[in-house]
């Protein structure tokens, strides 16, 4: 077997990779401890970081005849024409591991910056000190990303459990980073030269010098050292917090009369039925969860389902969401802003709090006059279905009503749609239309490691070119112990290097699609197949990246930005003549969605959509508001405030009840949820490109233009500049007015 182990940069500089191939040969599968003499070979360059890539010979030859690999082997093999590389992470497989590679990544860095540190005052360059940092972080991260992935992914509770403890470490000491002194003097001397930077290298040199100010390397010794302090309690707490959601667990069981109206196949599905009339569901599953409250017809399995969703981690969370509150309002305060909001939306489009607060609340006042109306057709459909003329919706009653809605006035059932959905076969639908609308190949792939049996992996290539862009895993149903929600996950990010070589990315999408049974393939939503389309999009995203810096590499962007791209994607599943190129009854593949229920499907979405709306108001509302306290002020009761704001803006949060518990968006988008609405707006605008065009969204020079202005460079230009590049024109918020069904005034 041979073995070649690709190690990128320069041979001088031990912060980065090594060009070129070792060959290793043998007749007899890799010897498990070749890789660990390999890493004690060369400990300061960052072997462990890179992947075995094990050659394997099987191709895939195209209709036109060219042969795509198939193999990370193969793939390299493609790439060095285009000056490129790729590798597939090789993940640690014990908590010793783990731990053995976390100490080599932090040692290597620390050397890095020990030599940044270093540098006499006139050798300084761009390449030894900004890009150096860049260099030396993305190396860093590459070992955290797999660690991070697998303590969200792993079925091994000792690796969560591992992985959790190591990111608060790397967490922590990623916050020192920012103040190491002695690095800092050297950026700052080699800013003073006001060195003659363009583009991306001068962007990259801006936004280190105010990530520095931003960290609070302007303030006095004594109140630096503070705010270093506090960032790393809230690091380590923001951890815990997330961990305590992953692992957050409910079941709720039910007889056969409590579930009346939810679909029988759910019911049949394995691990539903766990006695004689007993059901069992679990309502930190979100389609568990989605399967009781839109079909359900008795309230008060509704209600119950409702509330346990609603307290999942609420003992566990309260003080820390407290306490996370607390800390980030005084680092704020300490750094000269107002309030967290402030801080955070500083470098985001919004440009502040109040920008983002406004924006919601407009939106908010402007949706009042709908959704009052949508929760009145909800009321009524209430009072026929108990008999009491003075019945109130409910927070556990939107989505059973809205689904009735759907069904009774507009003959769109959701579940009935299902057939149409088969995962595998809309998997490689949205496939064929997003190779064939980017121009691109997504080839099939043996994972070296499976951290569970149906993962899959997938090249993927440039269709005209044979270009190798980049790898991505698909991890796409639930298990106990699995990050619970839908996200892509960045493994290896893109980066070119100084002497000219490039790391294409790989990336893993996480998704909790309903599982396969005996009698039935996997059968997603509507709702389901938009998620995945958008999901796919940040993959993407990432994927397509030729942004030099890794800081500004594919999703890099600000997170006010960062979901419209994908947002725009969920478009095409509301296009008859693209649905139709996937969407078939798996039952019998000659019956498609007829065009009248896609017609009334899009009236259902219209009809409701104000619900959808405020629903989605509240949540960034109360972000931004528990983001805006008053650090003068006493604490604030996060629970009760958080359910008083739902209230207003949405409908009533029972009082037993702890949402904000179970909000993962409250770490890691914290001050940032207001960038759903955001985003949906730009991609809205951006969709009318493609809704002129006269081939509509089959229109691949439209989605090539995409392709160059939007996914390929990243954060490395301005926002703004990218969107209106691709417009052709200046931002406008009238097609997202018209698309919720506000009126333009």
């Amino acid at each position: 077997m041979r073995v070649e182990i690709w190690l990128a940069g320069n041979p001088q500089h031990f912060d980065l990779w090594l060009l070129g191939v070792v060959s290793i040969e043998s007749q007899s599968p890799l010897d498990p401890h070749a890789h660990t003499r390999l890493c004690s070979f060369s400990v300061m360059k960052p072997i462990i970081y890179s992947a075995l890539l094990i050659t394997m010979t099987a191709c895939q030859t195209a209709s036109n005849g060219h042969r795509y690999p198939t193999s990370i082997d193969s793939l390299n093999q493609e790439a060095k024409p285009f000056q490129s590389v790729l590798a597939l992470p090789e993940f640690e497989t014990t908590p010793e591991a783990m731990q053995t590679n976390m100490e080599l990544a932090i040692a290597h860095a620390n050397a890095s910056l020990d030599r940044i540190a270093s540098l006499p005052a006139d050798s300084l360059s761009f390449d030894n000190t900004i890009r150096a940092l860049d260099d030396l972080s993305y190396l860093a991260d590459l070992c955290a990303s797999r660690i991070y992935l697998m303590k969200e992914t792993s079925q091994d509770p000792a690796i969560r459990e591992q992985g959790t403890e190591l990111i608060k470490r790397f967490q922590d000491w990623a916050v020192g980073l920012d103040y190491r002194e002695d690095v800092y003097r050297t950026i700052a001397a080699y800013a003073s030269t006001e060195p003659a930077l363009e583009g991306e290298d001068q962007k990259l040199l801006e936004e280190v010098i105010r990530d520095y100010r931003r960290a609070g390397l302007a303030l006095p010794e004594s109140e630096r050292k503070e705010v270093e302090r506090l960032r790393k309690e809230l690091s380590s707490l923001s951890t815990d917090f997330d961990a305590n959601i992953t692992k957050a667990q409910k079941r709720l069981t039910f007889t056969e009369v409590e579930l009346e109206g939810v679909p029988r196949s759910f019911l049949e599905m394995e691990g539903i039925k766990t006695g004689d009339d007993r059901y069992t569901v679990q309502a930190n599953v979100t389609w568990h969860f989605l399967s009781i409250m839109e079909n359900a017809k008795s309230e008060s399995t509704r209600r119950r389902m409702k509330q346990a969703r609603y307290q999942l981690a609420g003992k566990e969370n309260v003080t820390l969401l407290q306490s996370i509150l607390r800390l980030r309002t005084e680092i704020a305060h300490r750094l000269g802003y107002e309030t967290w909001a402030d801080y955070q939306t500083e470098v985001k489009m919004a440009g502040n709090g109040q920008t983002a607060l406004d924006f919601l609340n407009d939106l908010k006042h402007g949706l009042q006059p709908k959704f009052d109306a949508e929760l009145e057709r909800y009321r009524t459909l209430k009072v026929e279905e108990t008999g009491d003329p003075d019945a109130q919706i409910h927070l556990w009653d939107w989505r059973y009503f809205s689904n009735q809605l759907k069904k009774r006035e507009y003959e769109v059932d959701s579940e009935q749609l299902r057939v149409f959905f088969p995962y595998k076969q809309t998997l490689q639908g949205m496939f064929d239309i997003y190779q064939q609308m980017f121009g691109l190949r997504f080839l099939p792939m043996d994972p070296p490691y499976k951290w569970v049996d149906d993962l899959e992996l997938y090249g993927v290539v440039d269709s005209e070119t044979g270009e190798p862009l980049g790898t991505f895993y698909l991890d796409m149903f639930p298990r106990e112990g699995k990050f619970n929600h839908f996200a892509q996950f960045t493994l290896i990010g893109g980066k070119g290097f100084s002497d000219g070589i490039y790391q294409r990315p790989c990336v893993a999408l996480i998704c909790n699609f309903p599982a396969a049974t005996d009698e039935r393939p996997s059968l997603l939503s509507h709702n389901e197949v938009e998620t995945l389309f958008h999901e796919f999009g940040h993959a993407l995203h990432s994927i397509l990246t030729r942004a030099k810096h890794a800081r500004f590499s594919g999703t890099s962007v600000p997170r006010d930005f960062v979901e419209a791209p994908s947002q725009m994607l969920e478009n095409w599943i509301w296009d008859k003549e693209q649905l139709d190129g996937f969407a078939a009854d798996y039952r019998d593949p000659s019956k498609k969605i007829p065009s009248e229920i896609l017609d009334r499907l899009k009236e259902a979405r219209l009809a409701t959509i104000a619900t959808f709306y405020r629903r989605q108001l509240s949540f960034g509302i109360l972000d931004l508001e528990l983001h805006s306290l008053d650090p003068s002020e006493e604490a604030v009761d996060v629970i009760e405030a958080s359910n008083q704001i739902i209230s207003d803006v949405f409908l009533p949060v029972p009082e037993e009840t702890t949402f904000a518990t179970y909000f993962g968006h409250l770490t890691g988008y914290d001050a940032g949820y207001y960038g759903y609405a955001w985003a949906d707006a730009i991609a809205a605008d951006m969709a009318t490109v493609f809704e002129e065009s006269d081939q509509g969204y089959a229109d691949q020079a439209i989605a090539r233009r995409l392709r160059q202005h939007i996914y390929e460079p990243g954060g490395s230009r301005d926002a703004n500049e990218l969107i209106e590049s691709f417009l052709g024109r200046k931002r406008s918020i009238q097609p997202f007015l018209k698309s919720i069904g506000i009126e333009a005034k």
